[in-house]
C-alpha cells in the first residue's frame, strides 16, 4: 500500500476503503482535507471549488451540505452523477458529511433544520453507497444541534449501511451548550467501529489545549484510530502565519489528517491558505508535486 502522499489519482482509483484508512497512516500526519459548501456559488466562476481545492494542495475533498437524494452541487448543473464527476476532474477521493440530527435537541441561537439528505440515516448512508462517496465525516454544522452522543449512536447505523471511511465528531458546538471535546465520547466513537474522530484544532474552539487533544490522540492511536484535527470556525480564512500556527499544533498533537475548513469567500478556505497549510505540515516538495501532478498519472 503507497503512503496518500505519494498516490496519483490511478492509485486512489483503485483504492478501498480500507486502503484509503491504511495510506493515511502511512503519511504520517501529513494529509489535508480541503471543505468546501456545495450549495454557495463557487469561489471562481467557471470551475468548482473542488478542483480549486486540489489544485492547491488538497489531498482529499469533503462536500458539505450535499444532499445525497438531490445530488445537486452548484457549478455542476445538468451532471447526473456530481460526485463522480468530482473524483474524475480533480482525481482525489470525495467525501461528504452527514448529520445525526434530533429534533428534540435545543440550541443556543435559532435552530437550523436541514434536509433528509444530509442527515446520518440508514437511508442517507446506503445511498452514500450507492453514489459512490469515498469517505463520510458524521459531525454537525452550525445552529444544528448535533450533540455528541448523537454522533455517537450514529456509528452503528453507519457501519450497517456504508463500508467506506468513517470519521466522526465536533468541529465546533453547532449551537449546542455541552463541550465540543469530551474525551470519552470520542473513544467510544472508534471502539464503535469509526475509522477516526475530529477535534478541533487547538486556537479555533475556546479552552481547547495541546496537552487535552494530545491525550486523546494518544488514546485513539492506541484503539487503531485515525485523528483528524479541523478548522471549522471560519479562522479558515485568516491570515496565513496564523494558518501556519495550526499546522504545526496539529504536529505537536499528532493529527493524522489536517482538515481546513469552509468558512471563506466563496465557502472554501482561500486557495493560499491551503497551500500554506501543505508547506507547513510537510514542505515545498511534497506539496508542489501534489498541485503539479497530472490527473492522467
Amino acid at each position: 500500500m503507497k503512503r496518500l502522499l505519494s498516490c496519483h489519482a490511478s492509485d486512489f482509483a483503485e483504492m478501498t476503503g480500507a486502503d484509503l484508512v491504511q495510506s493515511i497512516k502511512a503519511s504520517e500526519g501529513r494529509t489535508i482535507l480541503g471543505e468546501t459548501v456545495v450549495t454557495a456559488a463557487p469561489l471562481l466562476e467557471g470551475i468548482t471549488n473542488g478542483e480549486v481545492m486540489a489544485a492547491f494542495g488538497a489531498d482529499l475533498l469533503c462536500m458539505n451540505e450535499f444532499d445525497v437524494f438531490k445530488q445537486e452541487i452548484v457549478g455542476m448543473e445538468g451532471i447526473d452523477e456530481p460526485i463522480q464527476q468530482l473524483k474524475e476532474w480533480t482525481g482525489r477521493p470525495v467525501g461528504i458529511n452527514l448529520e445525526p440530527v434530533n429534533p428534540e435537541d435545543t440550541v443556543l441561537d435559532q435552530k437550523v433544520t436541514i434536509s433528509k439528505g444530509r442527515q446520518a440515516t440508514a437511508e442517507a448512508f446506503k445511498q452514500a453507497e450507492k453514489l459512490g462517496i469515498d469517505f463520510i465525516m458524521i459531525t454537525a454544522n452550525p445552529s444544528t444541534g448535533v450533540t455528541n452522543q448523537g454522533i455517537l449512536d450514529s456509528i452503528k447505523v453507519a457501519k450497517e449501511n456504508y463500508t467506506g471511511p468513517i470519521f466522526a465528531g465536533k468541529m465546533h458546538g453547532a449551537g449546542s451548550s455541552e463541550p465540543v471535546v469530551q474525551e470519552d465520547l470520542l473513544l467510544e466513537i472508534i471502539q464503535e467501529g469509526a475509522d477516526g474522530i475530529l477535534l478541533p484544532t487547538v486556537g479555533t474552539v475556546p479552552g481547547v489545549t495541546i496537552q487535552q487533544t494530545r491525550q486523546i490522540t494518544e488514546r485513539v492511536h492506541e484503539l487503531g484510530g485515525l485523528v483528524m484535527n479541523t478548522i471549522g470556525t471560519s479562522q479558515e480564512s485568516a491570515d496565513e502565519e496564523t494558518i501556519r500556527q495550526f499546522a504545526l499544533h496539529n504536529k505537536q498533537v499528532g493529527t493524522d489528517i489536517h482538515h481546513i475548513g469552509d468558512g471563506g469567500y466563496g465557502r472554501m478556505a482561500p486557495p493560499e491558505n491551503i497551500t500554506a497549510f501543505s508547506i507547513a505540515i510537510r514542505g515545498k516538495r511534497h506539496t508542489f508535486a501534489r498541485m503539479a501532478q497530472s490527473i492522467k498519472r
